[in-house]
């Protein structure tokens, strides 16, 4: 193992910290620059914040960093969605069987203060804030600063889906770098706690209230109240373009979402002041740049918040750099050439699972043949659970690379499609299921 190696990281979002933690676990030295203000010493601007969800993949990350204590007594848990459908009646769709298979929902600001905390008591890392990278020059080490420039021995970017790291790799190199915007925003709106301070809702839900071409959710807070999430189309005859005056506003949440008049006081208001931000998804076909570069989490996978993976990939991914660290003793080519090999299969099926899973929530989860696929899903897993798992819990509880869960997924998928067309008995799904699908270990 190299001892003492100097990194220079871009970008202290979630990542940036957690894979700093590692790397001063390793004995190397970290500065991180980041272009925003220290939000541990600011106050934070509403509605830029969609609420994150942890699952496995990044409670495994932040275990192994020792700083999962801190954080779990600040995690909601969240069994399954519950479904409101326009007559404001409502019901529950699990997320998985056993009463360990839920997910998290926790606050972005407090989890990155967390980990900014963490690893700068590492004693190995220093963050420097206020400072925006404007360029790399890759061939000569150096980087472009709003103030400096200044030279580097190995750099990590972490800065995000507007990556600088990333953009000096593309002119480079063939990592064949494209963005591919939604079309669709966001705009965030809240709940709060009703006149006793409680939550308004079941707090142990994720909320949705699916409307075929755009949808709201929500999810809860500590204090009690939700962050509610309105997921809709940029332009067209009902979208934000069309939403400029009060009275289209409550025209839309009364056709649309009328059991959240009562619930969202300060709707009219919020909505209009708070910012719409925009979701894309972001492909590259490789996330390094010989031995001295390496991108990861949303600077190298950005993907539409739909399956509540962003972070935990991102969070995986610091784990799975750690491990190679470990693997080659230090080698930093073998260690940025397995980690693009490894990874980015992984990005693009996560990527692709988010926006199918955008149709899901905001249309398919009211549809019978959804339902009945659920129902079926439940029941071969409770038959077959060493090998048939739900496409949904080999993400969310398990940590199969995604890519493998997207082959999975789709095996299954068949499987189920074909017993539900009448093309195979039941005799015959449970035969492919044995024959069809390995034993997950």
């Amino acid at each position: 193992m190299r001892d003492n190696d100097h990194i220079t990281m871009i970008g202290a979002g979630l990542a940036g910290p957690l894979m700093a933690s590692y790397l001063s676990g390793h004995g190397h030295s970290v500065e991180i620059h980041e272009k925003r203000e220290d939000i541990r010493t600011v106050e934070q601007s509403a509605g830029r914040s969609i609420n994150l969800a942890l699952s496995k993949r990044g409670i495994d990350a932040l275990k192994d960093v020792g700083v999962f204590d801190v954080i779990s007594p600040m995690m909601l848990p969240m069994v399954g969605r519950m479904i409101h459908d326009i007559d404001g009646s409502v019901h529950l769709q699990k997320y998985g069987q056993k009463a360990s298979e839920v997910i998290y929902s926790i606050s972005r600001a407090f989890l990155n203060k967390t980990l900014m905390d963490h690893a700068e008591n590492t004693g190995n890392v220093n963050i420097i804030f206020d400072h925006s990278l404007l360029g790399v020059d890759l061939d000569s080490s150096e980087l472009v600063f709003n103030d400096k420039r200044e030279s580097f021995d190995r750099l990590f970017g972490s800065d995000g889906s507007a990556s600088v790291v990333r953009d000096a790799m593309d002119k480079l190199s063939s990592i064949n770098f494209r963005r591919k915007p939604l079309g669709h925003g966001y705009k965030e709106l809240t709940i709060p706690p009703d006149a006793k301070g409680d939550h308004r809702m079941d707090s142990k839900a994720l909320h949705i209230w699916p409307r075929g071409d755009f949808m709201l959710i929500a999810l809860p807070n500590m204090d009690h109240s939700f962050t509610c999430t309105l997921f809709f189309p940029l332009d067209g005859e009902v979208s934000f373009s069309t939403m400029g005056s009060r009275e289209k506003i409550s025209e839309l949440f009364n056709s649309y979402f009328p059991d959240t008049i009562e619930l969202i006081p300060d709707l009219i208001n919020e909505f209009q002041s708070n910012p719409i931000g925009k979701l894309a998804t972001v492909y590259c076909d490789k996330w390094h740049y010989k031995d001295k570069t390496m991108i990861f989490g949303d600077a190298a996978h950005a993907v539409v918040p739909f399956f509540g993976q962003g972070m935990n990939a991102s969070f995986q991914d610091c784990t799975v750099i750690n491990e190679l660290i470990i693997r080659y003793n230090g080698e930093w080519s073998e260690v940025h050439s397995e980690f693009s090999n490894q990874q980015v299969p992984n990005g693009h099926a996560i990527a692709d699972m988010a926006l199918e899973n955008y149709i899901e929530m905001r249309d398919s989860v009211n549809e019978p043949l959804y339902q009945r696929r659920r129902e079926l899903e439940f029941e071969l897993e409770e038959k077959f659970n060493d090998r048939f798992i739900p496409r949904y819990s080999m993400v969310s509880f398990h940590n199969m690379p995604y890519s493998k869960v997207y082959e999975r997924g789709a095996v299954q998928l068949n499987l189920i499609n074909g017993y539900l067309s009448g093309e195979l008995s039941k005799e015959k799904l449970h035969e492919s299921v044995l024959n069809g699908l390995s034993p997950i270990r």
